[in-house]
């Protein structure tokens, strides 16, 4: 049974407030661990962190305007609020990965010298933890209430995890081995491209829905034979299928024996809209039009 979009909107508030908080503690552990652990690859992840909180507070704000109900004024939803928003998220990450990357080139480039203590690494362990953690959370709530954009902001969490692995390891052989220093730029260098790989399939997924893209061929292939398993149906055509703040919208031409009534063909329509409903997931808004047919 779907959530109603009110109790979507909680859930999605909810997930997200303690991300920020998680995000807010996270930031003052890794500048300190970097800083004191004397580790350039800690502190760009705590950079990291704080496009986290930022991105945050694009997902509350998308999810509030984007899970209200349609008005007068926008009659299909507001749901594109929702998509832009994950556009933003992504537009972030990728920023912030360009940002860790250039400045991690400029160290390897110049040799700089970094020694990060055991400091860092309990900063990085604990980094990974948490975001890992939160990930599973997030992201088991946002396929919950189908949204794109908490799942999205879900992958954050994940980039951040990932980061904070190459983090520890890059750390981790700087303390094993003091001649190995700049393995922690390294470090830092591999944290941008997990970042910027998962800004650009966020923004990707995002210019897919501006533009109404349709779905992948097999969820187009599922909904046909939803609609052709269905008593009556005699033919579907017209078919189109389209994405908005992560959840389909469709509608279909269906037919039908012209040999009857209007009430007998409306239940068909319903009937095929009670299989989509059930069978796909992420459906959200459905037209059906019905067509006379010769048996």
């Amino acid at each position: 049974m779907q959530e109603s979009a009110t109790e979507s909107a909680r859930a999605g508030r909810s997930v997200t407030l303690v991300g920020f908080w998680t995000n807010a503690l996270l930031i003052v552990i890794k500048f300190l661990a970097g800083w004191f652990g004397r580790s350039q690859a800690l502190l760009a992840d705590a950079v990291h962190s704080v496009s986290d909180l930022l991105t945050d507070g694009v997902t509350l704000l998308g999810i509030h305007v984007g899970r209200q109900e349609a008005d007068e004024r926008h009659p299909f939803g507001h749901a594109r609020l929702e998509t832009l928003a994950s556009a933003l998220v992504g537009v972030s990450l990728v920023g912030t990965g360009v940002y860790i990357g250039v400045s991690a080139g400029i160290a390897i480039h110049e040799h700089q010298e970094h020694h990060p203590t055991a400091l860092a690494l309990v900063g990085a362990g604990l980094s990974i933890a948490c975001k890992e953690l939160l990930y599973q959370y997030t992201v088991s709530v946002g396929k919950r209430i189908q949204s794109r954009l908490i799942v999205v902001n879900a992958w954050h969490h994940r980039s951040d995890a990932l980061s904070s692995v190459a983090v520890f390891l890059g750390v981790l052989g700087t303390y094993v081995h003091p001649a190995w220093h700049i393995l922690d730029a390294y470090a830092a260098l591999l944290v941008s491209f997990f970042i910027v790989k998962v800004g650009l399939e966020a923004l990707r997924d995002s210019l897919r829905e501006f533009t109404d893209t349709a779905p992948a061929p097999e969820i187009i292939d599922q909904i046909e034979r939803c609609i052709c398993r269905t008593d009556g149906v005699l033919d579907v055509h017209d078919l189109r299928v389209r994405t908005a703040g992560g959840r389909y919208q469709m509608e279909a031409h269906v037919g039908v024996n012209e040999r009857l009534t209007v009430g007998e063909g409306h239940r068909i329509a319903k009937e095929v809209e009670g299989c989509l409903l059930d069978e796909i997931e992420d459906m959200d808004r459905i037209i059906i039009h019905v067509d006379p047919r010769r048996p």
